[in-house]
């Protein structure tokens, strides 16, 4: 029987799917989808995160490890653009692997991507909401206290929760649901405020780097490598370069882990390849475009953010905000605030648009519930019962939870997505040689082996907890399979006709 958890969804299968009536709307061009990237990928790692991997882990050696993290990125991204050219279909990496590895590995692959998607929004509205608590406060409009917050925080130094006074973080919450609506209205709609988003941010990016470049001291750069250029660990276990006071590994490449969550998102244009009205072109352009972009930006405002301020100086809440402060351009903390909430809101609509498509390909092929998770609204041609079950979870979390503990799931699920869809890339130009990819990874076998060599090394330089609660959620997962998904699927489903078929009788509905 085990043979059945790697059966292989057929590559004409997902052709012959495409052609169906109960699809999603193709509304969105080439750089709609790139916007829906940039919206993804630009928000709190370049308003926060660059100023606690300079501070702790890289100083002004960070704009190396932005592109070492990019490189890793790149180099997954390629293996992305093959198969949404070979498969414009929702789903994105479970689709992928579906086809190349088998019904166990996709229901993993999904697994993870609905706990990336998830904790990632929560985690992203947590910080919206103190953005737009501290943009109001400069205002003198205060939200109450008693929902300004989660109920109770998590000390990650003690190891202890205490409670907060407050009920629920209000902002966060109605945040989530304005987007929600958005997002079950249609996809142009959402596409529409996605643009908006992204634009105000982009221009706001491009005010801080362009202001900014006229305030840098290179004597700030001085050490440019002050943690040194290693700072490689295995399980959380420093193994070679330094360590700072808390025990663990600082220097370049430990700055690469951790601001690798800055560059997540790049993923999130191939699930949308269903909505390209030219899938086969136009989704490996969103995608390399983005990330290209993103990187740029980012190592652009790292290059300011470190000449500005020295790194031991750069404050690790608002960096880009409290640097400019410190120049004496203190008119700027308004504008930065600005367009912290704008990308911030660009990060959670994207997120959020993209993890009910893959609840959506993972109900059409039997492992969840199809008549609730692949309902495919008759007006707004969007899967709306899935939106709004996804708003319900991340806005319950984002409310009531504290995520500092959970965030860090979102670096390894996606670093795992990675490696698993650079693996099926090889493994597809194996079994199916002959099928027509509109956009082929160059370089193959070389560019997805060393997606997978760098993936894994970033994954493995992250803390030992992580793997335990991705072990934890992992295992969660695979009961739901074990006892629905792989007697229900349709490949299961297909398997017990044609049994029936061969014996004479009638089929057996699981």
């Amino acid at each position: 029987m085990a043979h059945h958890l790697f059966k292989r969804k057929p590559l004409s299968l997902v052709h012959e799917e495409m052609k169906g009536e109960n699809r999603l709307r193709r509304v969105l061009g080439p750089w709609s989808l790139t916007s829906l990237g940039v919206g993804c990928i630009i928000g709190t790692g370049i308003f926060v995160l660059t100023g606690v991997a300079a501070h702790h882990k890289a100083g002004p050696a960070l704009m190396v490890s932005f592109v070492v993290a990019g490189m890793a990125c790149i180099f997954s991204a390629l293996c992305y653009a093959e198969f949404a050219s070979m498969a414009p279909v929702a789903g994105s990496a479970y689709t992928y692997a579906y086809v190349t590895l088998g019904e166990m590995f996709a229901w993993i692959i999904g697994w993870d991507l609905v706990l990336e998607y998830t904790v990632a929004s929560a985690t992203v509205a947590h910080g919206w909401s103190s953005y737009f608590q501290n943009l109001i406060g400069s205002y003198n409009l205060h939200v109450p206290k008693i929902v300004s917050t989660a109920p109770f925080e998590y000390n990650l130094e003690e190891g202890v929760f205490h409670a907060t006074g407050a009920w629920f973080d209000l902002p966060a919450l109605v945040i989530v649901a304005i987007l929600t609506t958005v997002l079950v209205i249609g996809i142009r709609e959402s596409a529409r405020f996605n643009n908006l988003m992204v634009g105000i941010k982009v221009v706001i990016v491009l005010m801080v780097i362009a202001v900014g470049a006229f305030y840098v001291d290179p004597a700030n750069w001085q050490p440019f490598a002050p943690f040194g250029w290693a700072g490689l660990s295995l399980f959380g276990k420093p193994v070679f370069g330094q360590t700072g006071a808390d025990g663990m590994p600082v220097g370049m490449l430990a700055g690469a882990a951790i601001i690798f969550f800055a560059y997540i998102g790049f993923d999130s244009v191939s699930t949308h390849a269903e909505e390209a009205r030219r899938p086969q072109r136009d989704v490996p352009f969103g995608i390399v475009a983005s990330l290209v972009i993103c990187t740029i930006l980012y190592i652009a405002v790292t290059f300011v953010l470190t000449g500005m301020v020295r790194y031991d100086q750069i404050d690790i809440h608002a960096p880009v905000a409290v640097a400019f402060q410190q120049v004496g351009l203190g008119w700027a903390r308004r504008l930065i605030a600005l367009g912290a909430v704008a990308g911030m809101t660009s990060v959670m609509l994207v997120l959020m648009l993209s993890q009910p498509r893959v609840l959506l390909a993972m109900a059409r092929d039997g492992l969840l519930p199809e008549g609730f998770f692949g309902d495919i609204h008759p007006r707004f041609r969007t899967p709306w019962k899935s939106t709004i079950v996804t708003g319900l979870m991340v806005g319950t979390m984002a409310s009531l939870i504290p995520l500092g503990i959970l965030a860090e799931l979102v670096s390894i699920g996606t670093l795992l997505a990675f490696v698993i869809v650079c693996l099926a890339v090889l493994v597809m130009r194996y079994i199916h040689p002959q099928a027509e990819r509109p956009f082929r990874c160059p370089w193959v076998p070389v560019i997805p082996i060393l997606g997978v060599i760098l993936c894994l090394i970033l994954m493995l330089s992250l803390p030992f907890g992580n793997w335990l609660r991705l072990l934890a959620w992992m295992v969660a997962g695979m009961l739901i399979y074990v006892f629905y998904g792989r007697h229900r699927s349709v490949l299961a489903r297909q398997r017990l006709a044609d049994q029936a078929a061969n014996a004479g009788c009638e089929p057996i509905t699981p």
